[in-house]
């Protein structure tokens, strides 16, 4: 019922779904028949399919931690001091609401089998009744799974504020039942469908479909040619059982050729036998004369025999002595490395013991780094959205400003084109006058 949950949105970031290699990847082998059946791309290219494989991937998280909460939940004494106070609480909780819903389905499984049982006997009024209490009963579940879900979902999202106990829950992966593991094999095999699905385009669906259609084609032809193989088979099994019963025949005939020779053999075998004892006592007699002769040569071996060993005793001795003061080195420079030793593993075990102590700093940092890294891309959001607000004011202050400029420069030019109009027409008026009094003074 837990799992049910799971259809909530990702309470976190999941990893880059490109940077996990399934079996859809295409393999960097050279080309074969195959080849059109594995996609040419692989990386996912849109937003959209990155999105379906992080989706899918944030599900196999969360059933994998789900899938554990029981095994947490029976370990009760190092729980609290794994996952922390308020996780092991919710954890509890959601264990004692899975209970009471496994109780309350085995009481009505039991209510039903004893109903069947007990139908061909009973009134069909009461048993009416009781199939109708009994629906009654299944539908006051739903209350219950609902809660289980609200308590997962609450425990999921616990575990998404403090990383370090949903990595050390992870970590408990022997307790996972059976099924459950079956069940997430089954969603990393999902994936992996999915996965190459996605890579695929239309057009290589098309062809993979025409290539399989080819295959058929080709192996309905390899059947016929298999039925035709296996007539000629068949054919040929009976030749040979001709020819087998024709070679037992000859067989038989053999083995009585055989039998006439082994008659034969009896004769000239005691005819050898008698041959090869008159040898045998020639050469008893000459191998008598030749053992005297050998002990000889054996005495006088034994002689050189003593005098050799004498010499490689007093050689003996001159090598063990050497040995052992060979040895009493040898001892000392072990003592010396088992000293040096046991100095290198307590200077080991000193740096382990602060190298452990930096990688848990460090893991801090990179947390810390990551939400600091958020934050300033958020900020360099609005820095960019803020300049380019100012950068439009800026080109409508300019617009502005080159518009009043237009129009003063117009509004100038306008008053310079008055101010010499007024001044022709004076001028003008002057000359009238003047041109007038000329006149008077000719008459």
């Amino acid at each position: 019922m837990a799992l049910d949950s799971l259809a909530l949105a990702p309470l976190y970031k999941g990893p880059d779904s490109n940077g996990i290699r399934l079996m859809a990847e295409p393999s960097k082998k050279p080309a074969s028949p195959l080849k059109s059946l594995v996609p040419s791309k692989s990386k996912l290219t849109t937003i959209e399919t990155k999105r379906i494989v992080s989706v899918l991937d944030e599900t196999i998280r969360k059933v994998e931690v789900v899938s554990l909460l029981s095994s947490a939940a029976s370990n009760n004494e190092g729980l609290q001091g794994m996952l922390g106070e308020d996780i092991t609480k919710a954890v509890r909780e959601n264990e004692d609401l899975c209970q009471q819903l496994l109780d309350k389905v085995n009481y009505l499984q039991d209510e039903e089998m004893r109903l069947q049982e007990e139908e061909e006997f009973e009134d069909e009024g009461w048993f009416r009744g009781r199939l109708l209490s009994i629906q009654q009963q299944k539908s006051q579940l739903l209350p219950l799974r609902q809660q289980i879900k609200e308590s997962t979902k609450n425990i999921l999202r616990l575990l998404l504020n403090n990383p370090q106990a949903a990595r050390l829950l992870q970590m408990q992966s022997l307790g996972r039942s059976a099924e459950a593991q079956s069940f997430i094999d089954s969603l990393i095999e999902l994936r992996g469908f999915l996965f190459e699905r996605l890579l695929t385009s239309p057009m290589e669906a098309r062809d993979k479909a025409h290539f399989i259609q080819d295959v058929t084609r080709q192996n309905k032809r390899n059947q016929e040619v298999i039925d035709a193989l296996e007539s000629e088979l068949a054919e040929s099994l009976k030749n040979r059982d001709a020819e087998v019963q024709k070679e037992n025949s000859v067989i038989q005939e053999l083995k009585n050729h055989l039998h006439q020779v082994l008659r034969f053999s009896e004769n000239s075998h005691l005819r050898t036998k008698h041959e090869a004892d008159k040898q045998q006592k020639a050469d008893f007699r000459a191998s008598q004369a030749r053992v005297a002769k050998t002990r000889q040569e054996i005495q006088q071996l034994r002689s050189q025999f003593h005098n050799l060993l004498m010499e490689n005793r007093e050689a003996e001795q001159a090598l063990r002595k050497k040995k052992y003061k060979v040895e009493t080195e040898i001892e000392n420079w072990i003592q010396k490395y088992d000293m040096e030793m046991s100095e290198k593993q307590d200077e080991y075990e000193e740096l382990d013991v602060i190298h452990k102590e930096e990688q848990a700093q460090l893991e801090q940092l990179k947390y810390r780094h990551n939400a600091l890294v958020e934050e300033f891309s958020q900020i360099r959001a609005e820095q960019e959205i803020n300049s380019k607000k100012n950068l439009e004011a800026e080109q409508e202050m300019l617009r502005m400003v080159r518009a009043a400029t237009l129009i003063q420069a117009v509004w100038k030019g306008y008053l310079v084109r008055s101010m010499l109009r007024s001044k022709k027409r004076k001028r003008g008026k002057g000359k009238a006058k003047v041109k007038k009094g000329k006149a008077k003074g000719k008459r």
